[in-house]
């Protein structure tokens, strides 16, 4: 019993329901994991042992008390909460001074889905600030660590759920992603991370960072638990305006199926210089297997792929300086001192919000002003028509498309953090997805020569998850990629 920290979501459910294990067994194993790899890896900012354990024994009444077979879906699993989701009564920060001391009195929709299903909230994990940030470097309380290599960063914003589901420090976890921040960490760490269609899941209670780019997923350790994870978090919410009305099948059914005949795209501007050598090989050799299962490969164009760095970074600082208004030191969170109410504003900001933030909300600031809303934000507005469009275009030919996560593997922690603009460019294979609000999912397809997980995304047309889960799942089965763990 002593590896059930290393159980994915089916084998620990498997296991629950026939009674072979309690949920206090596994609970507590993820705590002693917890408590021997955190220190060298940091994915959390709250841990919630002590209402982990209280809530095992409520979970196990349950379970005990259920004499159908329509058992909760989650039943005592313990998985971990990227801390820009609000959980009542549990600290959320969204890894800023700001919200240092920020106690929801309410639950987002995700998390009360999840409690609905018999979860257990494990902790918060750590992210950049205000999910502002690729490295979770930008975290106003510390750096997470790639449990692949202890010195380099494990991606970013949704780091600390990557990391804490690579280093077994949870059996899964929830992160959000507004320009890859679900699918880039996942990639880095070597873990499956799934970024849904815009506004199949609903983002009441997610604290917005870009209100039109972001989106919740799972982080998971394969394809078939990201699948269970998005049948219970996915389908319409009334107190969310974007959610949409769409029904929401069983995830898990799509999958084991063969892609025979399925017809890849394979962007020519996806695979150009900028990429990794390395990674561009791995990729090759997993596009080539994709091949070898009978899919069929179709060299398509995006053409405005080299805006779609530019069009992100106005549109996504616009909405965050819009949505980032509210953090005035009145209502809630840090309140410094100040000889007026506007000194008091000035001051609560300057001390509350670290660098990055600062300089995001001053770009989209500038690009909102009179003089300038034109010739940014309304310009970004029409690029970003195109880039939907060029995927429009390009799933009347295929079903799939496929590029690299990331163009490099997980770099040195604080190689980049001098440099916002190359620290930006990490994105740049993952960005076109959330303007055009597409669902895109990245699974492990190899390592580097100095064993640093390289992630494949696959990306799918509107509302049409059931495709890429099928594609992953037949990918990751015919492969061990999955299976590999850093050894911590």
């Amino acid at each position: 019993m002593s590896s059930l920290h290393m159980l994915t979501i089916s084998e620990a459910r498997a296991l629950l329901y026939k009674k072979e294990i309690s949920v206090r067994d596994i609970v507590e194993a993820i705590i002693q994991r917890i408590d021997s790899v955190e220190e060298k890896i940091r994915a959390f900012i709250t841990l919630n042992r002590e209402n982990a354990l209280l809530a095992s024994v409520e979970v196990q009444k349950k379970l005990d008390a259920d004499k159908s077979n329509n058992k909760l879906l989650l039943s005592g699993i313990p998985i971990a909460i990227k801390d820009n989701m609000c959980t009542k009564d549990v600290l959320t920060t969204c890894a800023s001074k700001i919200l240092y001391n920020f106690i929801p009195p309410y639950e987002s929709t995700v998390t009360a889905r999840l409690k609905e299903q018999g979860y257990i909230l494990i902790g918060k994990t750590n992210m950049d600030e205000f999910a502002m940030g690729s490295s979770t470097e930008n975290s106003g309380f510390q750096t997470t660590l790639n449990p692949w290599d202890l010195e380099r960063v494990p991606g970013g914003s949704s780091g600390g759920s990557a990391a804490a589901v690579a280093a077994d420090e949870c059996i899964a976890a929830i992160g959000s992603d507004t320009g890859g921040s679900i699918r880039q960490p996942a990639g880095f760490c070597g873990v499956v991370g799934l970024k849904p269609t815009y506004g199949r899941v609903s983002r009441f209670g997610l604290v917005a960072y870009a209100s039109s780019l972001d989106q919740i997923g799972p982080l998971t350790k394969n394809v078939k638990d990201s699948a269970i994870l998005l049948s219970i978090i996915a389908g319409h919410d009334p107190l969310d305006s974007t959610s949409a009305p769409v029904d929401v099948p069983d995830f898990t059914e799509c999958i084991g199926k063969d892609i025979k005949g399925f017809k890849i795209g394979i962007p020519k501007e996806y695979f150009v210089e900028g990429i990794d050598k390395e990674v561009e090989d791995i990729l090759l050799k997993a596009i080539k297997h994709l091949e070898s299962l009978g899919a069929i490969l179709v060299e398509i164009s995006l053409p405005h792929t080299g805006y779609a760095v530019a069009t992100y970074y106005i549109l996504a600082t616009s909405e965050a300086s819009s949505n980032l208004a509210r953090y005035d030191g009145v209502k809630y969170g840090l309140r410094a001192g100040g000889k007026d109410l506007m000194d008091m504003y000035f001051t609560t900001r300057a001390q509350g919000f670290g660098a990055e933030v600062k300089r995001r909300i001053m770009l989209g600031t500038y690009a909102l002003s009179s003089g300038y809303y034109e010739a940014y934000y309304r310009k970004a507005q029409q690029v970003r028509t195109l880039i939907k469009k060029d995927f429009e275009d390009a799933f009347n030919k295929v079903d799939i498309i496929i590029t690299p996560t990331s163009p490099v593997p997980a770099f040195k922690a604080g190689e980049k953090t001098q440099d916002p603009l190359q620290m930006y460019l990490t994105d740049i294979y993952t960005i076109s997805m959330n303007l055009a609000g597409v669902p895109a999912i990245s699974v492990p397809c190899g390592f580097t020569s100095n064993n640093l997980p390289v992630g494949l995304q696959i990306i799918g047309k509107h509302f049409d998850e059931e495709t890429i889960l099928k594609v992953a799942y037949a990918y990751e089965q015919s492969t061990d990629w999955h299976k590999r763990k850093p050894d911590l």
